[in-house]
């Protein structure tokens, strides 16, 4: 590019050569929202008069404490949290091409943690090889992003999270020209709470147009009833000394109050790892039907998407018997998610630690992203992968668990020397061909490449693509488990 300094139609912003890419980092997408503005609607970021200097990330939203917080990186140091955390990040090839397609990140983190500047997420290596622009976003968590308040009255609406990511969609719309990106050619793409927002999006009439393709990396249709998000709304304002009649406390409450008000709550049982109380709910001015049957009545007509899952996805959860759930706890949980009777669904799971951490594989990750892409296919062209790759005797990556395809996504192998894995031939190569399908689609809106002839995933032969150290395509793997779960 011939210049890091870019004027937005916010104001200018002064970038940084890195690695064979620019970086701009901590831009603002929307006003920070903070005081009165808190547990409101995001609003468009006021300007600014001189350069910006978009050098460093900015705050991360508030949230708790989490094992997994550096993802990889080297240091341990907590970044800066803040209720003034709605930026973006865009990495852009060093080139002068123009009209680049864009892919714009949505972490995961279960609704309650995360940030667009973890290590993992570092988009040089997607945007240099595929000669493209890279987006990471933040958006608002727990109960600042995700809590329901939408019966106290119209001054309040619900999906806060959701709608900062269609927020920061329509700033990359309407800014993302003038880094060399085309607004035409977007496609979002997130894990775990990040591809369950997109299942939403995909299904929210406010993000219609923000983007041509999708891609749902373990995570698919996943909200909660309103009455369910009125009750959890209802009991945290009591853990906050308020109720619905006077609600001023969520307003002089501190950052740090309303993060202990949503642990005890998460502590009281309310919530288990099937049952997440903050997350996205049916809510009829923003996400009006659940996004499974939104999708199946055609809401993301002509939206090319991937979905897909990785074949170990419950042992992250779910690896010693301290973390073992009730068969009650499980059932209620698996009821509200699917609709189907709960106990009928475990009589082919034993209530031990790997029996749980496969129903939560099957029946949670597996079960949803497969019925996501069943309601796709009669609308537009779908793709499905199951991830396989693993480390044999690794701690954490010994099996194909949950957030293990990320690195190979991003190609940032070299950050798994952090958590003591030197790669092998065959992993850099699976790092290179996933990356380059994922580049193909944001291109193409079709993943198939030179190296890899991956097939559209129709109902007579469910062509699935295993990306492990060798890299298969197999039809309607697990074809009776899929029918006993979900039907032929």
């Amino acid at each position: 590019m011939e210049t890091t300094q870019i004027r937005t139609q916010y104001g200018e912003v002064q970038g940084v050569r890195e690695n064979g890419a620019v970086v701009w980092r901590g831009i603002p997408y929307a006003e920070p929202p903070v005081g009165d503005l808190r547990f409101h609607m995001p609003r468009p970021p006021q300007p600014w008069e001189g350069v910006r200097e978009a050098t460093r990330f900015g705050p991360v939203c508030p949230q708790p404490g989490n094992e997994l917080d550096s993802m990889f990186g080297a240091s341990n140091a907590r970044p800066v949290q803040s209720e003034d955390c709605l930026y973006l990040n865009i990495w852009a090839s060093d080139k002068s091409t123009e009209n680049r397609p864009v892919m714009v990140w949505l972490h995961g983190g279960a609704f309650v943690t995360g940030a667009g500047s973890l290590p993992i997420y570092d988009g040089t290596s997607l945007a240099v090889n595929g000669d493209m622009i890279v987006v990471t976003i933040n958006y608002r968590l727990g109960p600042l992003g995700f809590l329901d308040l939408s019966s106290y009255g119209n001054a309040h609406a619900a999906n806060l999270g959701l709608l900062d990511q269609i927020a920061a969609l329509e700033w990359v719309r309407n800014n993302i020209a003038f880094f060399g990106g085309d607004p035409e050619k977007v496609t979002i793409f997130g894990e775990s709470a990040g591809a369950m927002s997109i299942a939403a999006l995909l299904a929210m009439p406010a993000a219609k147009g923000l983007f041509r393709a999708a891609i749902m990396q373990s995570g698919a249709s996943q909200v909660m009833p309103p009455e369910m998000g009125k009750r959890i709304a209802d009991a945290y304002l009591r853990e906050l000394g308020g109720s619905p009649e006077d609600l001023s406390v969520l307003y002089s409450a501190t950052t740090e109050e309303l993060l202990q008000a949503a642990d005890r709550l998460r502590k009281s049982g309310r919530e288990n790892m099937l049952a997440l109380m903050f997350q996205p709910v049916i809510h009829p001015q923003t996400l009006p039907v659940e996004p499974v049957v939104a999708i199946e009545n055609g809401a993301a007509k002509n939206i090319a998407l991937i979905v897909g899952t990785n074949q170990d996805e419950g042992s992250l959860f779910i690896n010693q018997s301290s973390q073992l759930l009730s068969r009650e706890q499980i059932s209620g949980a698996l009821e509200m998610m699917t609709g189907l009777n709960g106990d009928h669904l475990l009589e082919h799971y034993p209530m031990t630690v790997q029996g749980q951490a496969q129903i939560m594989t099957d029946l949670f990750f597996w079960r949803s992203a497969v019925r996501y892409a069943q309601a796709q296919i009669n609308h537009g062209p779908v793709w499905m992968y199951r991830f396989d790759w693993s480390q044999p005797g690794h701690s954490w990556l010994g099996t194909a668990t949950h957030a293990a395809e990320i690195a190979f996504v991003f190609n940032n192998l070299p950050l798994l020397r952090h958590i003591g894995i030197q790669p092998d031939e065959l992993t850099n190569n699976l790092a290179v061909q996933m990356q380059k399908a994922w580049i193909t689609f944001a291109h193409t809106t079709t993943p198939a490449t030179m190296e890899i002839p991956w097939g559209d995933y129709k109902k007579h032969d469910r062509t699935t693509i295993i990306f492990d150290r060798q890299i298969n395509l197999v039809e309607d793997p697990d074809r009776d488990k899929r029918i006993k779960l979900i039907g032929d």
